[in-house]
């Protein structure tokens, strides 16, 4: 049981609110033509075109009635579409701006990016700004000798370390935003979003050195991302917010299953005649149903095979159609494909039906996308479409008694998975 003093942050009733339409324009002579226009009731003359203008003392609750309590040395993922709340429940959290109302008790110091470049003064060079962050931070300068070399070297920006950073690149700024937050003394780290700049082996090499911290030096992290690999490799736990409320708070997995809507699993009967059509498509034949035979639902115990049925029609007189389902986790991350190349052959205005048995018992249990296509092999080896829907099939694997936890790829991070082809069934 954790008490008092296991608790890095704790808020209660957390609201902020907005007055929307009240910044002024940046000068007196924009903000009396704005003023005069809204007297006439004109238009703004200084309003951005197709920006919406909002009445006088309207109001936006960005936060409302926050209440969450992060333990030391946790990982928080904070995740939610965009205008949840995430970045202005950080803002406070970070004091850049004040509550509405509510309560925040934070336990040590917080060193936070925001956005890239957060804290940074472009006429400065690296170096100086390392120093100017550590003093913020209440370090001195001292402490900052003994680490400068270690921040530097995570940067991977020597080169151009007594280089204003105003001349740096995005990614270059992240780098070294990133190394001096993660390297000065501070007990909770922020992070939203920034990661998404750097390239793919800087991301790596920030979200090991945010586990590292994590674990040896019990260090609070709080991370907001949209990218649910990251959310799902560094945090312990997750938080989903919307409309300026948490809706969820507890496992990760469940977190991200709710951030995308994954909960209903699909009917047995899959009516796909309305269904968007999700990629540019030739005319000729057409997915109208899929059926699923072997079950009520789509729903399987580890190790089972599935059997369904095809309903198409045709519009040309077509021949060797190839049939693939692409199998994708939570994330619209692929798995594998589930393939059956030159599988159809019909008459003009011809409706068939193809019956079909697929093996997935190398999927771990939890939700997936299936994404049905048609498609014909060119002789140059690539293909053409003619039937594409994402996601229009979301099946469940439910682990048995006699299955091994400790299989590698329980984690989800198994990589691509060769499944056996289809058979087509007599």
């Amino acid at each position: 049981m954790r008490s008092e003093q296991d608790i890095a942050i704790q808020i209660t009733n957390l609201k902020k609110m907005y007055r929307l339409g009240t910044i002024g324009g940046g000068t007196l002579q924009g903000d009396i033509q704005s003023w005069w226009a809204r007297v006439r009731g004109k238009e703004d003359p200084n309003s951005k075109i197709g920006s919406k203008a909002y009445k006088k003392n309207e109001s936006f609750m960005a936060l409302d009635g926050i209440d969450l309590t992060v333990y030391k040395g946790e990982r928080l993922g904070i995740i939610g579409h965009n205008g949840a709340g995430k970045s202005t429940l950080l803002k406070l959290l970070s004091r850049v701006t004040g509550p509405t109302e509510g309560e925040i008790k934070i336990d040590g110091r917080i060193s936070s990016m925001l956005e890239v470049g957060t804290g940074f003064n472009g006429e400065l060079t690296g170096r100086e700004n390392i120093y100017l962050n550590g003093a913020i931070l209440g370090m001195t300068k001292a402490e900052i000798d003994r680490k400068i070399d270690q921040i530097i070297d995570f940067s991977e920006v020597r080169q151009f370390i007594d280089t204003p950073v105003k001349r740096y690149s995005s990614g270059m700024y992240v780098k070294l935003a990133f190394a001096v937050a993660s390297h000065l003394d501070s007990e909770i780290l922020i992070m939203d979003e920034v990661l998404a700049v750097g390239d793919m082996a800087f991301q790596k090499k920030c979200l090991d050195k945010m586990s590292q911290v994590s674990q040896d030096e019990g260090r609070t992290i709080l991370y907001v991302s949209h990218n649910m690999n990251t959310i799902r490799q560094l945090c312990d736990r997750c938080i989903v917010m919307d409309h300026g409320k948490i809706i969820y708070n507890g496992e990760v997995e469940e977190a991200i299953e709710i951030y995308l809507g994954l909960i209903e699993i699909s009917k047995q009967i899959i009516d796909l005649t309305h269904t968007q059509r999700t990629k540019r498509c030739s005319e000729g034949i057409k997915l109208q149903s899929i059926e699923l035979a072997s079950h009520d639902k789509w729903q399987f115990a580890v190790g089972e095979k599935i059997q369904f049925k095809l309903t198409l029609k045709s519009t040309k007189a077509l021949q060797n159609i190839g049939f693939r389902m692409r199998v994708s986790c939570a994330d619209n991350t692929s798995v594998s494909m589930l393939l059956a190349p030159k599988l159809i052959t019909c008459e003009e205005n011809q409706q068939l039906s193809v019956a079909l048995e697929a093996d997935i018992s190398q999927l771990a249990p939890g939700k997936y996308y299936l994404t049905p296509s048609l498609y014909e092999t060119t002789d140059v080896g690539t293909q053409d479409f003619y039937d594409h829907m994402n996601n229009a099939v979301i099946i469940e694997i439910l682990a048995t008694e006699n299955f091994n936890e400790n299989m590698e790829w329980e984690s989800r991070w198994w990589g691509n998975i060769m499944l056996p082809p289809l058979k087509k069934v007599d």
